[in-house]
């Protein structure tokens, strides 16, 4: 056999994504360019790799085999990468966090710095809603989490980052108005709240619409199609320009607090350790640049 690393990579995508075509999207290549590298791979194996039923690919059994032994190989790959560096003294390795949706307006500033100092460090960051990253966490999938409430059946540990408010919002022409509201899939810990709130206060019997991403929802109340509770970081520029704007009730905002958490037993490695160190003793300088003002943008 005389496979390249690349018709590996080009194999293992297709295999993610079960189709050429979406393929070729995610590692920037044509459609023929990847075909060409699937038929190559394929051709030196006797049993099929995949198969065309229909308009639908299929990977056979055989294939997924494959892939496996695949996955394995491009770990080797990076370990071998990491290790050379760790020779040349250079921190190396690979930093697997997960934040839930909103932590996006939190996590690039806790990493940007850390970064370019250990540029021997490969980043995988997943955004994604809260279960998602409890679940992979739970499953070891990564070495630390973002989220703005802590999971009740996990044994963490934690660093607070700062605090998050969330408070209703609307556009400029509707916020007096009683429109639908706006809430995020379940899952969600923003989602959570809201309900708790709308609950609470015995207010929840407006019409509800419900989308998938917290910048969905956004775009959404932008458009004047309800309400919604935001966190107040996710929407600093459309406050500070005047296309949304507070509405103003009682038990407002919300709080929780934006956290790094860990499992508790877990050891880290030197990656991660390094991380956790550089947040505890960046984390106000951090907060200081990139996090002050607030009370303008809320007035």
């Amino acid at each position: 056999m005389n496979y390249t690393v690349n018709q590996l990579r080009v194999f293992l995508k297709v295999v993610e994504t079960k189709s050429v075509t979406r393929a070729s999207e995610e590692l920037f290549m044509t459609q023929p360019a990847v075909s060409i590298q699937l038929k190559n791979f394929q051709d030196q194996f006797d049993i099929r790799l995949t198969e065309l039923i229909g308009r639908r690919l299929h990977i056979t059994e055989f294939g997924f085999e494959i892939a496996h032994i695949a996955e394995r190989v491009f770990v080797e790959l990076d370990e071998l990468k990491y290790k050379t560096k760790e020779y040349e003294g250079v921190l190396a390795g690979r930093l697997r966090i997960s934040s839930a949706s909103t932590g996006k307006y939190v996590v690039p500033f806790f990493l940007s710095d850390f970064l370019e100092e250990h540029t021997g460090i490969d980043l995988l960051l997943d955004v994604t809603n809260k279960s998602k990253v409890v679940e992979s966490l739970k499953n070891n999938e990564i070495e630390f989490a973002i989220v703005s409430v802590l999971p009740n059946d996990l044994e963490v540990n934690e660093e607070l980052l700062l605090e998050n408010e969330l408070y209703l919002v609307g556009t400029k022409e509707n916020y007096k108005k009683k429109k639908a509201l706006i809430y995020r899939e379940k899952g969600s810990a923003t989602r959570q709240v809201m309900v708790d709130y709308f609950q609470k206060s015995n207010s929840d019997k407006r019409k509800k619409i419900e989308l998938t991403s917290n910048e969905a929802v956004k775009q959404a109340v932008l458009a004047g199609l309800g309400h919604s509770i935001l966190p107040v970081i996710g929407i600093r520029n459309e406050l500070m320009e005047g296309s949304l704007k507070i509405i103003k009730k009682r038990g407002l905002p919300l709080k929780t607090d934006w956290r790094l958490i860990w499992l508790k037993n877990k050891k880290l490695s030197p990656v991660a350790k390094a991380y956790l160190d550089f947040v505890k003793r960046d984390k106000e300088t951090i907060l200081g640049k990139h996090f002050t003002g607030y009370e303008d943008w809320i007035s």
